[in-house]
């Protein structure tokens, strides 16, 4: 096999470029020279803003129950097989940052269906730290690195949290065992949001996506993670590789909590608020499916980085809610993938569909197909081309004229506080010894700050969560050694 350009030319030499001359100058018409330096020049596309780090694997979901009922998404009808790809990440970090820094962890999945791709981005935690999107890109920002020195800072952080009590519940969590899983084999994954499924008569449902691991939740102990960040800064991408390369294949079970559409009027607190979960006492786990991943990808940069996932994507069946959150994600994620990866980037083989695209988009960077030249490019029109189809979608986005709805999940409920949900969580649902590595998590983490003002912030966060929590943190921290009185 021998090489050539990328035009298909054969190759003389890939070990000397063409001189000429004494001094030996490399010449212009040195045509493959040139390509392999411009082509090096850009390998890379933009990193993720956010969840830049990270990795995945293909795989396949099987709906092992019979939900129907609920949704006539065609993945989710009895004894279906369909085609995924899931990527895991962490948060904040760029790509060459360690997997095993405390963050939460992405976990979005691309279904393969016969009715489109349906995309589910989604978190290993059930909540988020806001709960309006306009807040994201702020919130962002205070994770990442000072404009100055170029690093990650404490002060910055806690500063942002604790100007945002509706944070509280997913900072419980994220300073819990579950900010420092194991592996993404040993986490759980969620939707987080609240989304609506539609049966074929119509009916329409609120519901919560739960996907449990099947090898059990494990998690890193600090230290044990601090010393794998700089001994193996891709554990994560490596655990999972590995894994499935042996044929150890992990598996997740889906569950769904369904709410009644009238429900959502009179619920207790917001149910579409994105830091709240739903009791299961009151909603129970209902069974669904098994995802399996049991197929690396052949090439990361294509397949991994190149992979775009957007809440945006629906299929028939399944729909947006009133959540401000998913609203504002329904817009920024698809915008991201055209800026990251391009117009068309739904082109690329691992984010086309297997369900026939019949679209009036055209032309734009890295267009390949394109439909007969005779065909109309807009719409409506008198010759043949596409035409929407109501009944495809049926009442799928019902919601949007329900201003009954939409008034009463803005309308303050009796549980609408930010600290309930997290002071369970620690009273409740943890025992002693996790309660314990939650107050070493927090005093580690707060022992970063340098500014007084944002400390004792963070401690008063913390006692309006748990009292006795936010005066064990008090109880150990050391004094600030060289206290500062702004972000440097």
């Amino acid at each position: 096999m021998h090489t050539t350009t990328n035009s298909g030319a054969p190759v003389a030499s890939d070990q000397h470029s063409q001189s000429v001359g004494a001094d030996g100058a490399i010449v212009l018409t040195d045509h493959y020279l040139v390509e392999k330096l411009a082509q090096f020049n850009r390998e890379r596309v933009p990193e993720r803003v956010v969840h830049a780090k990270g990795g995945g694997a293909f795989g396949r979901f099987e709906t092992t129950a019979d939900v129907s009922r609920y949704t006539r998404a065609a993945l989710f009808q009895p004894g279906t097989t369909t085609r995924l790809l899931a990527r895991f990440s962490t948060v904040a970090g760029e790509q060459g940052s360690p997997d095993t820094w405390r963050d939460p962890r992405g976990f979005a999945l691309k279904f393969y269906t016969s009715e489109g791709n349906y995309d589910l981005v989604g978190n290993n935690t059930p909540v988020f730290f806001i709960k309006d999107g306009i807040k994201f890109p702020d919130f962002i920002r205070s994770q990442k690195r000072l404009p100055g020195s170029h690093l990650r800072d404490h002060d910055m952080q806690w500063d942002f949290w604790t100007h945002q009590p509706e944070s509280s519940h997913q900072v419980t969590w994220l300073m819990g065992d579950r900010g420092l899983p194991r592996s993404w084999r040993f986490m759980d994954g969620f939707g987080s949001h609240t989304y609506q499924w539609i049966n074929a008569e119509g009916e329409r449902f609120w519901v919560k996506y739960h996907f449990r691991t099947d090898q059990g939740n494990d998690f890193l102990p600090q230290a044990d993670a601090d010393q794998l960040a700089g001994s193996d800064a891709d554990h994560h991408i490596r655990d999972l590789y590995e894994a499935i390369d042996r044929g150890e294949h992990p598996t997740w079970t889906l569950s769904v909590q369904v709410m009644p559409y009238e429900d959502a009027k009179t619920y207790r607190f917001n149910p579409f608020d994105l830091t709240k979960v739903w009791p299961k006492s009151d909603y129970p786990l209902i069974e669904v499916g098994r995802m399996t991943l049991d197929e690396n990808p052949a090439n990361y940069f294509a397949e991994i980085e190149q992979a775009t996932f957007a809440p945006s994507n629906f299929v028939p069946g399944i729909a947006a809610s009133p959540d401000k959150m998913l609203q504002a994600r329904i817009f920024s994620y698809a915008d991201a993938h055209r800026y990251r990866v391009g117009t068309n980037h739904a082109e690329i083989p691992v984010n086309r569909p297997v369900a026939p695209v019949d679209s009036y988009s055209k032309d734009g960077q890295q267009r390949h197909t394109f439909h007969d030249p005779t065909r109309p490019v807009y719409a409506p029109n008198s010759f043949g081309g596409p035409h929407a189809d109501a009944a495809a979608h049926g009442d799928d986005r019902g919601w949007h004229s329900d201003g009954e709805l939409v008034r009463s999940a803005a309308t303050l409920h009796p549980e609408d506080d930010d600290v309930t949900q997290p002071r369970t969580l620690i009273r409740e649902v943890m025992d002693d010894a996790a309660r314990d590595r939650l107050v070493a998590n927090i005093t580690g983490h707060v022992g970063g700050t340098r500014i007084p003002a944002i400390r004792e912030r963070a401690i008063q966060y913390w006692k309006n969560i748990d009292e006795e929590i936010g005066a064990r943190v008090e109880a150990g921290l050391e004094p600030i050694a060289n206290p500062r009185e702004t972000l440097a």
